[in-house]
């Protein structure tokens, strides 16, 4: 694991990479990567009939560990039949209190990667909210960490990171959010070798 505590060096240098892999993306990868949080905003509109926010919290509450597209068959059939199911038992009481009505402010872990997803597809332009996965980590160190433990249960660390994502999109001139899309995008089509399905695009398998 990276240490919590790093020198304002390594942080320039986790800051660098992430620029580096900005403009590595092509032009496609780009636009893909920057419609992402726009596209389930418009989702989360959709299934919450008008919510937004409710919508965009139960997708985040039901993301974990699931790929996109079922983490949308989950949340699209959660508001069809009025109660959340197909996942483990704290995902389902998170996604049950806020289609009950509870801000997902009060119910999801707003320092660490759940509460910023909701962030993001809640508002896809907000200045701060940034999701740390594990491609972002490993974007930011320039280390396929494949299995091994990155740590980011540790706010510090995670926050670390998610500094560094701000601190290039100040470089860049964009959202935070945007640059960690499109930077996703560009490394996992890099990795693969082929272009990932817009549904594909983000999966919170950390």
């Amino acid at each position: 694991m990276i240490p919590v505590k790093t020198t304002e060096e390594q942080r320039d240098t986790y800051t660098r990479a992430i620029v580096e892999k900005w403009h590595s993306a092509t032009t496609d990868q780009r636009r893909r990567g920057g419609q992402w949080y726009g596209t389930a905003h418009e989702l989360a509109l959709s299934i919450s009939d008008g919510h937004t926010e409710k919508g965009a919290g139960v997708l985040a509450a039901l993301s974990a560990n699931k790929s996109w597209s079922e983490n949308c068959r989950l949340a699209r059939k959660a508001f069809l039949e009025g109660r959340a199911s197909g996942h483990v038992r704290d995902a389902l009481n998170k996604a049950n209190r806020i289609m009950g009505g509870t801000a997902p402010s009060e119910v999801l872990p707003m320092h660490l990667k759940t509460g910023f997803f909701y962030l993001c597809i809640a508002d896809p332009e907000h200045p701060d909210a940034v999701v740390i996965d594990r491609h972002a980590h490993d974007i930011a160190v320039g280390e396929i960490y494949g299995q091994r433990d990155r740590g980011l249960g540790a706010i510090t660390r995670y926050n670390l990171l998610a500094d560094c994502y701000r601190a290039a999109a100040r470089e860049i001139g964009a959202v935070p959010s945007k640059v960690q899309a499109v930077t996703w995008v560009a490394h996992i089509e890099r990795k693969g070798g082929g272009a990932m399905e817009p549904q594909s695009l983000h999966t919170l398998a950390s």
